[in-house]
């Protein structure tokens, strides 16, 4: 059984992330995907995130009735910082016998010599790349960092993603439209809990001189 790790903080989780998981089953011979809510990511500490409980909430309603998505709560319900060769360690450990191909961007696999113990955590997981427009990843400038990592790697084809979730957080944060990047269930649960709206200055009622 193959499994794919879809890690992310998902804030919000939008139609790219569905073509990338989609694309990943077909291509990759994937048994399922596991979404992973990650809720401290170490590299956005400085990041403001929706909370947990609405991405997960999110997540849910973008994967709602696709029977090989699967929400994890793997790194939600434990303490952070999250790193992805943790995580990978735990699946394993909750899926014995299972390959784990981790998924992610041309952009986080150039990065990841940066990540907590890489190493390790190509030892434990191969690696199913989306390739984006523009992406120039260099395998052979990898090796000297990652010796091996040319032979873990399966790249994804798929449609580049429309937009990213920084930019929909922006959209949202202008009052534009978002509909036709999210799941229809997502673009609703945002306004229905008004997430991503600018904050409103906090108003302290005017005293009044007693007479």
């Amino acid at each position: 059984m193959r499994l794919g790790v879809l890690g992310g903080t998902f804030d919000p989780p939008h139609k790219g992330h569905l073509r990338l998981a989609a694309a990943a089953l077909d291509q990759l011979g994937l048994s399922r995907v596991l979404w992973v809510v990650t809720a401290d990511p170490p590299h956005k500490q400085s990041h403001e995130m929706a909370p947990v409980a609405d991405r997960l909430a999110m997540v849910s309603a973008a994967i709602a009735g696709q029977t090989r998505f699967e929400l994890s709560r793997v790194d939600v319900d434990r303490t952070g910082p999250h790193w992805a060769v943790d995580t990978v360690a735990l699946l394993a450990q909750r899926h014995p016998g299972a390959e784990m191909v981790y998924l992610m961007g041309g952009d986080s696999l150039r990065d990841l010599p940066s990540w907590g113990r890489p190493n390790e955590f190509l030892a434990t997981a191969r690696l199913g790349v989306l390739r984006r427009p523009g992406d120039r990843v260099d395998l052979e400038a990898l090796e000297k960092f990652l010796p091996g990592i040319s032979g873990r790697v399966d790249f994804i084809e798929a449609a580049p993603d429309a937009a990213a979730s920084y930019d929909i957080r922006r959209r949202v944060r202008d009052g534009l439209p978002v509909d036709d990047l999210l799941p229809p269930d997502v673009a609703d649960y945002i306004r229905a809990h008004a997430l991503y709206r600018p904050r409103l200055p906090n108003r302290h009622p005017r005293r009044v001189k007693p007479n």
